[in-house]
């Protein structure tokens, strides 16, 4: 008899839902991260926070910075244990892309990471250009949003 293969619930992406409220974003661009085995392991698994990371740029080079990967230990005895490493990350883009992102980030952009793709062979993380909001255009967001749902609502009960 065939064996059935077992259904993982695996997150193809993991999302930093907070770089889209603290920042109007704009360019996107998919760069390459390299890893080491239990870092993948981890991304695999979706155990990263991407919330407060951002990405810097150091000898020519995109960092990605206070990422968080929940290292799973390999220590016998040790049933699930993990530890929590935010060491920065390099990011691997052509040196085009890099060129434009210093350009952009000279005119006050940040860069932040939005999400991290680990659906495919390779683990890539997409970042974007962002304009830090202000209170106000946070409020607006929020406002927007609950306006948005209570029409969905009333759609719904109609």
């Amino acid at each position: 008899m065939a064996q059935k293969k077992k259904i993982s619930s695996k997150p193809k992406s993991i999302v930093n839902r907070r770089a889209s409220f603290d920042y109007s974003l704009d360019d996107e661009l998919v760069v390459g991260i390299a890893l080491t085995g239990l870092e993948t392991r981890a991304a695999r698994d979706g155990h990263i926070q991407l919330k407060g990371s951002f990405v810097s740029i150091r000898d020519n080079e995109l960092w990605l910075n206070n990422a968080s990967f929940s290292l799973k230990l390999n220590e016998k005895g040790k049933v699930g244990a993990r530890s929590i490493d935010t060491s920065p990350r390099k990011l691997l883009a052509n040196r085009k892309q890099i060129d434009n992102l210093y350009d952009k980030k000279q005119s006050g952009m940040s860069i932040v990471p939005i999400k991290i793709l680990t659906g495919g062979r390779f683990i890539k993380v997409v970042i974007a250009l962002g304009k830090g909001k202000k209170n106000y255009d946070k409020r607006e967001t929020m406002k927007r949003r609950d306006q948005e749902r209570d029409i969905q609502r009333a759609i719904k009960n109609s």
